[in-house]
């Protein structure tokens, strides 16, 4: 088969090294997301996929945007009999979605129809769930909505964070593309709509995502930390040094009480701050505003915590 390759983030890089790999199958072009400024220098920068391509002889397209007149017109030149779409970050509309004979595919990392959206993985993660997965399934118009092919599960470890599950999914999502334009060379994939009342989402991470909220469980905000790393992170903000920011790489949850957002103990491995359940979390991996990661017990040394402080 022909197949157009639309992809830019990390996560689609294995699944273009199958298709590459696959000696019954030709990628005919690439379409990733232009460079863009990226760095404290604001360097501009090809995308994960672009920079894994490198050298290799292989047309790559960078639209701005993919389902202008122009943009369809150059890969409807390319001749596809099938177009696999993976993290590529644009909405594809009805012309692309229609241009190849076996259709537009998709990598989706959830088990649809759960965790529609931007952010599948980093969410998944974040809201202590124990499993999830990756789905294949043909696009349509509606975000995540198009009917599925096949699902492959994987567990969450309770010290996975959302950068890990990412790169273990990304390898389970490649051997699932695989199967899956197998199922489609031998014309007999499957197809099952999905449950629409099963239907939940994922939306795309904001910085703001990650200020800890104390009225939260221990739980809850212990899997904040792991889904939200490494990116957009979490936080909080301590009062006593003008309400400079300090990440939280690691915790624990431990028992405690008293207000949420209440430092409660500054003995042992790092700070021990109240949630909002009668638990609370030590703070074992911190990176305070403008320094490097440290221990939770280095930080207690030179920073202005008390016994009752509230941290924000």
């Amino acid at each position: 088969m022909r197949i157009l390759f639309m992809g830019s983030a990390a996560f689609a890089c294995p699944c273009l090294e199958v298709l590459l790999k696959n000696p019954l199958d030709e990628v005919v072009a690439v379409v990733t997301q232009p460079d863009r400024p990226k760095g404290r220098n604001l360097e501009s920068a090809a995308c994960p996929v672009k920079s894994y391509l490198g050298a290799h002889p292989i047309p790559v397209f960078s639209p701005e945007k993919v389902n202008s007149v122009e943009s369809v017109a150059a890969l409807r030149a390319t001749h596809p009999d099938l177009i696999v779409v993976v993290a590529y970050g644009q909405l594809i509309k009805s012309a692309l979605l229609e241009m190849a004979p076996l259709g537009i595919i998709n990598v989706h990392g959830s088990l649809l129809p759960k965790y529609r959206g931007a952010a599948p993985i980093q969410w998944a993660v974040a809201n202590g769930d124990t499993v999830s997965g990756v789905t294949t399934m043909y696009l349509n118009e509606r975000m995540d909505a198009g009917d599925m092919i096949l699902k492959r599960e994987l567990p969450i470890l309770a010290s996975d964070t959302g950068g890990s599950y990412h790169d273990k999914l990304a390898l389970v999502g490649a051997a699932l593309l695989r199967d899956t334009v197998d199922f489609i060379r031998q014309g007999s994939p499957p197809r099952l709509a999905q449950t629409e009342t099963e239907a939940t989402e994922a939306p795309k991470l904001k910085k703001t995502d990650g200020h800890i909220d104390w009225s939260l469980s221990a739980v809850k905000i212990e899997s904040r930390i792991r889904g939200f790393n490494p990116w957009p992170g979490t936080f909080c903000l301590i009062p006593a040094e003008g309400g400079k920011i300090v990440k939280i790489l690691t915790a624990r949850v431990e028992p405690g009480s008293g207000a949420p957002g209440t430092v409660i103990s500054l003995d042992g491995e790092g700070p021990l701050i109240q949630t909002g359940d009668g638990h609370a979390l030590r703070l074992l991996t911190v990176q305070p505003e403008g320094r490097k990661p440290m221990s939770g017990a280095a930080f207690l040394c030179g920073h202005a915590l008390t016994i009752g402080m509230r941290i924000g």
